[in-house]
């Protein structure tokens, strides 16, 4: 049974920072790309960001690209995402996902096979 578990979410103040982790189980994590989605009261999810299965490749969102980094650990099984320079509208339930689709269809959210229960993340002005 696949199981990906999401941590790090809390509240913190416009430019802060905060670190998400996403720990995989029960599937060959070095053979997945990952993803983070984010998804706000009302609003659609959205593609945050994605790392392919070896980390040598990254792809971002346009809202977060130079704030946030993605890593990743094949040893620990686990998928990273460093958010810096905060703002209020970061603020939604962050998912990672897994997917093995090609890197050129990342952002689309129905390519990923596997996800998590979210955490929530909460940005104070």
């Amino acid at each position: 049974q696949v199981e990906l578990v999401e941590s790090g979410g809390g509240l913190v103040q416009t430019g802060g920072s905060l670190r998400l982790s996403c720990a995989a189980s029960g599937l060959n994590f070095g053979l997945y790309a990952m993803g983070w989605f984010r998804q706000a009261p009302g609003k659609d999810r959205e593609f945050v960001g994605s790392i392919s299965w070896g980390g040598s490749s990254t792809l971002y969102g346009d809202s977060v690209k130079g704030r946030f980094t993605i890593s990743r650990d094949n040893t620990k099984n686990t998928a990273y995402l460093q958010m810096n320079s905060l703002k209020p509208e970061d603020t939604a339930a962050y998912h990672c996902a897994a997917t093995r689709i090609r890197m050129d269809n990342w952002r689309h959210v129905n390519g990923y096979d596997y996800w998590g229960q979210g955490t929530q993340v909460t940005v104070s002005s």
